[in-house]
């Protein structure tokens, strides 16, 4: 069995991208490592748990009942409760790297951090495999490998797409303001610009049908080598256990 290291930022990480890979892999009789900046646990994105402020939208957009059952389990599991310290990660310390995202605020420690970038960048050059799924890619395209360039830079992937970026976006701006907008430039361009070919981008097909442990096929993913992406909770369970698959390949 494979030991998985998920890196999380102290608040707002969503909770569905978090928790479902976490009881997909535990299922299958995986370690899981969590770490912290601070080495404390983690709180997830209250609003993806509780739909608090998002009104009428709430059932569309907050973590479904799945993401909510996960979460609530994952969080009382020692691994959450006792994460490790970011600085003190290495590639040696796991088999697997998993990098879940996240949209509020208190994620932009976490895509920005040196450290972690670092740690992505090094787990590629080791051929370990990495999964990133929705803002968790960002973290992934803004690590350089030995050449200076992204270490997406000739894969294929996938991420939060503008059209899903754009939409929350538009739907909430009037009362929740820039709460869908992480940064200015969407996370599809910024990602993009770090590929070798804007082709290599993947979009999937626009649904906005969530998948679940019994209909995987309703989430999208991309996966190129021993690099898997994917967009939004929507694809958690599917990204999940085809995460585990490749660990079972390694």
């Amino acid at each position: 069995m494979a030991t998985v290291l998920i890196p999380i930022p102290s608040s707002d990480f969503d909770p569905t991208e978090t928790a479902v890979p976490w009881q997909v892999l535990v299922a299958r009789g995986h370690t899981v490592k969590f770490a912290t900046p601070d080495g404390q646990p983690g709180r997830a994105d209250d609003r993806m748990l509780t739909g608090r402020g998002l009104g009428v939208l709430a059932p569309m957009m907050k973590a479904d009942a799945n993401g909510r059952d996960a979460y609530a389990q994952m969080a009382q599991s020692p691994a959450f409760l006792h994460p490790g310290r970011h600085a003190a990660q290495g590639p040696e310390g796991f088999d697997g790297l998993l990098l879940p995202g996240g949209h509020a605020p208190g994620m932009k420690p976490y895509l920005e951090s040196r450290e972690l970038q670092a740690l992505v960048a090094a787990t590629f050059a080791q051929g370990k495999p990495v999964g990133a799924i929705c803002h968790g890619v960002v973290l992934a395209a803004r690590a350089s490998d030995a050449h200076g360039k992204s270490v997406l830079h000739g894969r294929r992937t996938t991420a939060l797409t503008r059209q899903m970026e754009l939409m929350a976006w538009a739907l909430t701006a009037l009362w929740l303001g820039r709460y869908y907008r992480t940064y200015p430039v969407t996370v599809q361009d910024e990602v993009s610009a770090a590929l070798a070919r804007p082709d290599d981008f993947v979009t999937g097909p626009v649904s906005t049908r969530r998948d679940t442990p019994s209909s995987l096929d309703a989430g999208f993913t991309v996966r190129d080598g021993n690099y898997l992406s994917a967009r939004w909770p929507g694809d958690a369970h599917r990204f999940a256990n085809e995460f585990a698959a490749m660990l079972g390949q390694g």
